[in-house]
């Protein structure tokens, strides 16, 4: 089975999405709220798949001072993924190591590769609501047959990194990160496949791109992600003229 890592930030004002916090009628702590239902959504759907979930979490000494408090990363999170999952027992809870999103994850993917051997291990964002077992389940197909395996989303970045042996990963998710983290692979003489793509939510403009998907998915009575949503159905998000609204 291949281990689902989910770099996970606790849902914390300032700390979540502050792009969209900045961009967008949504205020800091309506962010925190969205980033903690797109992470639901993403944990639920890896607990479905036929994967290995691991929750890695960012503790409070990789935090600013202004985004810690009196309750921890690590039990915040906990919390959260006892909401989200039926049965939390089976998630394993891990801190990443590293300064940059490409140190902690690929710490994470070299360390199950190599001190623990796994088979395939794949990194992910928690802000990719419309992530789903099948597509999960498929990667691990594809993870058979080729040593890494990479989920395209939008503005060049990945939604879903799967490898069966490591890369350079040093700067990789920074910059195109699709196009670095081919190139790595290329590099280490992996083959390489692809999955669909899909929206990651991080920035205005993927709430942009991701509201007209899910009013369309929810008006045709297709599977939407429960928990995102729900939180764009209650605040009434829309784009409008290439703006994001709250519609009354």
């Amino acid at each position: 089975m291949t281990v689902v890592a989910v770099l996970a930030d606790p849902p914390r004002p300032g700390l979540a999405l502050p792009d969209i916090a900045e961009s967008t009628p949504l205020s800091a702590t309506d962010t925190a709220d969205l980033y903690a239902a797109t992470l639901k959504d993403t944990l639920r759907a890896v607990e479905r798949s036929g994967g290995d979930l691991l929750v890695n979490y960012r503790p409070d000494d990789l935090l600013s001072d202004e985004h810690v408090t009196d309750t921890s990363s690590e039990a915040e999170l906990r919390a959260l993924a006892g909401e989200a999952l039926e049965d939390v027992t089976d998630a394993r809870f891990e801190q990443q190591v590293g300064s940059t999103h490409s140190a902690r994850a690929g710490n994470t993917a070299t360390h199950l590769l190599r001190e623990e051997g796994v088979d395939s291990v794949a990194v992910t964002r928690g802000t990719t609501p419309l992530l789903t077992r099948t597509v999960i389940d498929s990667a691990a197909m594809k993870l058979r047959g080729n040593q890494t395996v990479l989920g395209p989303s939008t503005r060049g970045r990945t939604y879903y990194a799967g490898f069966t042996a490591p890369i350079d990963y040093e700067a990789a998710f920074e910059g195109p990160e699709l196009e670095t983290l081919v190139d790595r692979a290329g590099d280490a003489g992996h083959r390489v496949e692809f999955l669909p793509t899909h929206v990651g939510v991080e920035t205005a403009a993927d709430l942009r791109d991701l509201l007209p998907v899910l009013w369309s998915r929810i008006a045709a009575e297709r599977v939407v992600p429960e928990r995102t949503a729900t939180f764009v159905h209650e605040h009434g998000l829309r784009v409008r003229d290439g703006d994001v609204v709250v519609d009354d």
